[in-house]
């Protein structure tokens, strides 16, 4: 499955120009906890609620604060003095591209511990991906499972005939069973299946003639 069918097309943004009051009454507004920032067509950053709250922690004490909250805020010290977006927001943004496996979402999430990603088309903005998107992919029946897998992998990917396998999937469980005439294809296959999402488990049954 493709980012491009679980992000969201309608994407509200920011400018870098716009005043914090401005960018925090869009969160508000929204109900949402971040939005891209964009110059000229371009993603430069996002701007979020963890950036505004750099500014919560205001006052004469505020670089230690800061610290003590976050020792690496210290390198975020210009949020605390920002008037605009562009001076408290993330920057670069994390970004991925619009056909990319969610899978790849997903593990750019985890390791950059953002909850959304602003997705790219050819360099432009096209959509949004969020964790409840990547969820909500996760929860699928297991029919969308099975044809995922036959189109996208078996076919798709091995080049094999749509029969060349049979795909049983209950309860997101997945057994793949058949005879191959490649061992490569055996494995692959398997740790493919293992990526799609809404697969909770694999078990192989496949032979190799």
């Amino acid at each position: 499955m493709k980012v491009r069918s679980v992000m969201t097309r309608d994407v509200i943004t920011v400018p870098r120009s716009a005043s914090l009051k401005d960018a925090a009454m869009v969160l508000v507004q929204r109900e949402i906890s971040g939005v891209p920032v964009v110059d000229e067509g371009k993603v430069v950053g996002v701007f979020s609620e963890r950036d505004l709250l750099f500014k919560e922690q205001g006052g004469p004490e505020a670089h230690w604060l800061a610290w003590l909250t976050d020792p690496l805020a210290v390198a975020d010290r210009p949020k605390l003095e920002a008037h605009q977006v562009g001076e408290a927001m993330t920057s670069p943004a994390v970004t991925v591209e619009a056909d990319a496996d969610v899978s790849v979402a997903a593990r750019l999430m985890l390791e950059t511990g953002v909850s959304r990603l602003p997705v790219l088309d050819e360099g432009t903005l096209a959509g949004i991906v969020t964790r409840a998107d990547l969820v909500r992919a996760f929860v699928r029946s297991d029919e969308e499972i099975a044809e995922e897998i036959r189109a996208e992998i078996v076919v798709g990917t091995l080049w094999l005939a749509d029969d060349a396998v049979e795909i049983d999937v209950r309860d997101g469980d997945v057994v793949v069973s058949g005879v191959l005439g490649d061992s490569i294809d055996r494995d692959l296959l398997a740790r493919l299946v293992a990526r799609v999402p809404g697969v909770v488990s694999v078990e192989t049954d496949l032979q190799v003639a």
